[in-house]
């Protein structure tokens, strides 16, 4: 027997079932609501009485239940949180300023103090060797930057002076020269002194030292290494590859170097040096660049 009033009931739960498909516990067809709740505010009535039926009495109002929250939305894994190995800030390089002298009571000391120094000197003047020693046994951290080394870096098109100086050689010089600028400005930006070695010649400032102050900074104290012409070929003899001059090379460029004498450049005879001696010496000259920079 059906009764007029009421909505069907749901077909019986299954043990170990949920709800039967397209059977909803609230509601059995799309916009319409079971007696007693209510879209919106506005109140659903209740049924009319049948006829033999007494009237339903209307049921106290429900509370309204807030509706449920949605659920969260599901996020994709945080991802891993990176190594900090190249993720630290580092201050942009820029002009090397000139150092500042320490007080008149204190003696400075070039060991402990932030520098960027140019080693010049003829092939075979050992600039490689004493650039090395000296940037070894700093108190302070130290690189050494070696122009040839970064020449170097140019593998198929190297254009190698010993086969004739020409606009290729000329210009890779000047490049390598460059990207030595802008890393030791780099390194003394962070807190590294630096140490570069060139052959530049006293007839040609504009090209050699003017390129080097520009590209570092007025801040740059050069030291010329100039031993004995005997001692430059006989350590140009022990040189291999691409680094060994012939003799008439190395004589002439020695006879350049020699215009470095009355340039007001600090200048080191190492020939009866070896090379912890001549670091040694290099630490003394700087101290004294230190406190009287020379003009250049």
């Amino acid at each position: 027997m059906q009764h007029a009033v009421g909505s069907p009931l749901p077909p019986p739960h299954q043990p170990g079932h949920g709800p039967a498909a397209g059977w909803s516990s609230a509601a059995h067809h799309p916009g319409q609501h079971p007696p007693g709740t209510h879209q919106g505010s506005a109140p659903v009535p209740p049924p009319p009485a049948a006829p033999g039926f007494p009237a339903a009495t209307p049921a106290a109002p429900t509370p309204a239940v807030p509706a449920a929250a949605p659920p969260a939305p599901q996020h994709a894994p945080a991802p891993p949180v990176p190594e900090t190995t190249g993720h630290v800030p580092l201050p942009p390089g820029g002009p090397v300023g000139m150092p500042s002298a320490p007080p008149a009571t204190a003696a400075p000391d070039p060991t402990t103090t932030i520098l960027a120094v140019l080693l010049i000197g003829p092939a075979g003047a050992g600039k490689t060797s004493v650039a090395k020693y000296w940037a070894d046994h700093r108190r302070v951290p130290t690189a050494h930057i070696s122009l040839d080394d970064v020449r170097e870096w140019v593998r198929s098109g190297f254009a190698d002076p010993q086969s004739g100086w020409n606009d290729s050689s000329e210009a890779q010089y000047r490049l390598a020269r460059r990207t030595c600028g802008f890393a030791a400005r780099n390194f003394l930006a962070n807190g590294i002194s630096c140490i570069l070695d060139d052959a530049v010649f006293p007839d040609r400032p504009v090209v050699g030292l003017g390129g080097w102050k520009r590209h570092v900074g007025p801040g740059l104290l050069p030291v010329v290494l100039l031993p004995g012409l005997e001692v430059v070929l006989e350590r140009n003899a022990e040189r291999t590859g691409n680094r060994r001059l012939s003799d008439e090379e190395v004589a002439r460029i020695h006879g350049r170097m020699a215009g470095w004498y009355g340039s007001g450049l600090p200048i080191i005879d190492n020939s009866q040096l070896d090379v912890a001696q001549t670091a040694q010496v290099l630490d003394e000259v700087l101290a004294r660049a230190i406190t009287s920079p020379p003009s250049w």
